[in-house]
């Protein structure tokens, strides 16, 4: 079995309300899953068409305290088991660490397994939760009945700006929190982890100002980001499309979405850091 992955993001609000968003279930509608039921220590339980196999509730409660919570998870056959720690740094800022195996990056590349999401599904979530408690707009979830992946957010910011930073290796590679290296042209290269990293996908289209898709090859698909002016804002929207339908690239989905609503905060927070640590 592979290592745990392991989350951690920090909140700017005390742990006693982190603690009312992860147990509440209005609140866990939001930034969780379509529906939920909590009635602790026994019970924890999310599910609906932007969870993973959630055509019916699949936790188990292991352990719950007023500073913990850990629950088992069938996913493909298999139980994997999440871990939810607050750690109160302060008055107003606590760290919200989440720990999940059975989660294999080879089950992202291949498919093989609805588990390869588990770790774009929970940054997502996250970075929902952050928000929420912090009272900024949350982001788009995916449905996983449907092979259709699109979104759209608005950012507080001039287009300009927005497409800068979607196009600017160092300041794709600040929000996003990777490296990420770009060359904004036509035929370009889109390399996660830099261009001195080896493979890399390639810039299909670009309309300065409005429009940039980058081909990740075949049965990966195409992202492509548009640019709209909207009442002094920007409306970001996101498509994937060109993959095999039959086998949706779910995890390349959230994980972009966790990035997108990095990428507000980057735009929209005078003083902007990432809520990722470690």
């Amino acid at each position: 079995m592979t290592e745990p992955t392991i989350l951690q993001a920090r909140a700017k609000v005390g742990r006693k309300e982190v603690y009312q968003a992860l147990t509440d279930p209005a609140a866990l509608n939001q930034w969780l899953g379509e529906h939920s039921a909590v009635d602790l220590p026994e019970r924890f339980e999310f599910w609906g068409r932007s969870v993973p196999e959630g055509d019916a509730p699949h936790q188990q409660v292991l352990h719950a305290d007023d500073t913990s919570l850990k629950f088992s998870w069938l996913l493909d056959g298999e139980e994997t088991t999440t871990e939810i720690t607050l750690i109160e740094e302060g008055a107003d800022s606590t760290l919200i660490k989440l720990s999940q195996t059975h989660y294999d990056f080879n089950d992202v590349l291949t498919g093989a397994s609805i588990r390869g999401v588990l770790e774009t599904f929970w940054a997502l979530a996250l970075a929902n939760l952050v928000d929420l408690l912090e009272g900024r707009e949350l982001t788009g979830r995916p449905d996983f009945t449907s092979p259709e992946l699109s979104g759209e957010l608005s950012i507080d910011a001039p287009v300009a700006k927005v497409f800068e930073s979607l196009t600017d290796s160092d300041q794709a590679s600040a929000w996003f929190g990777f490296p990420i290296g770009i060359e904004p042209y036509v035929g370009g290269r889109f390399a996660m982890g830099g261009l001195d990293a080896g493979q890399a996908a390639k810039v299909v289209d670009l309309e300065e100002g409005r429009k940039m898709s980058v081909d990740w090859g075949p049965g990966i698909g195409i992202t492509t980001w548009e640019l709209a002016e909207s009442e002094g804002k920007t409306r970001l929207t996101f498509v994937m499309s060109g993959f095999d339908t039959e086998q949706p690239p779910y995890a390349a989905w959230l994980g972009w979405l966790s990035g997108m609503a990095e990428l507000r905060r980057y735009h929209e927070q005078a003083d902007w850091a990432p809520i990722w640590v470690g």
